[in-house]
């Protein structure tokens, strides 16, 4: 099928850092210096910007779905919500409707670093303008904006016990997950094998030992979005 909602791939090509790829990461920061300039504006008008957030998120997701489905391409073994920001766009669609803190400490550490690793190294065949390539930077974008949006408009604060919640929630879902591989022969999380595109993974080593390296890089960097709350609370 052709047009901007069709699979074929050939006539919309996707770059790493071309500047198509450049604009979305451009505007994945000037959307976080606006939600921290206009902080306050957005505090009073919460439930709109929730509203819009939750919409744009579940709409576009369904949407992908659809865009599968109407083709006969939707398969149990890629299209299953297991992967990392599958998870942690559910996760965010709970956050903005219950605004349960508890979901904030879980999506706050694993989203952020997920959805950043997904923005700057892709797994995408789908370039501009194709509905693929919105959908796939939009809902990273917003995963990473709804985090900061409870961050900087309701003031929630990631703490040492939530870093610990959410590194614990991120190995059980990669252990159920190991088991929907198996039983679907997908590749959900990366764990069966690395990505097509070029991504961090390919300087962690070879399989498996990739998945034991990428453990205490995520720790790592769990802590380092954590710094920046602890030496506040030192201060």
């Amino acid at each position: 099928m052709n047009g901007w909602y069709g699979h074929l791939y050939e006539d919309f090509p996707f770059e790493l850092f071309s500047i198509s790829h450049l604009a979305m990461i451009g505007i994945l920061f000037i959307g976080g210096v606006l939600l921290t300039i206009f902080r306050t504006y957005i505090r009073i008008r919460s439930s709109l910007f929730r509203s819009v957030f939750f919409v744009l998120l579940f709409g576009l997701e369904a949407m992908y779905h659809y865009w599968m489905y109407k083709d006969g391409l939707w398969d149990v073994a890629f299209m299953l919500p297991f992967h990392l920001c599958s998870i942690s766009l559910i996760l965010c669609l709970l956050l903005l409707l219950t605004k349960w803190e508890l979901v904030f400490q879980v999506v706050y550490f694993s989203g952020i670093i997920g959805a950043s690793m997904a923005i700057f190294t892709p797994e995408l065949f789908l370039g501009y303008p194709h509905f693929r390539y919105f959908h796939f930077f939009v809902t990273h974008i917003l995963i990473i904006w709804t985090c900061l949006y409870f961050v900087l408009v309701h003031q929630y604060k990631p703490t040492k016990k939530g870093l610990v919640l959410s590194f614990l929630f991120l190995n059980s879902s990669a252990a159920l997950t190991w088991i929907v591989n198996r039983l679907t022969g997908g590749n959900y999380m990366f764990l069966a094998y690395k990505p097509a595109n070029s991504s961090l993974l390919d300087y962690l080593g070879p399989y498996p030992y990739y998945l034991l390296i990428l453990e205490v890089v995520a720790l790592a960097l769990f802590f380092l979005l954590l710094l920046p709350f602890q030496l506040r609370r030192k201060r």
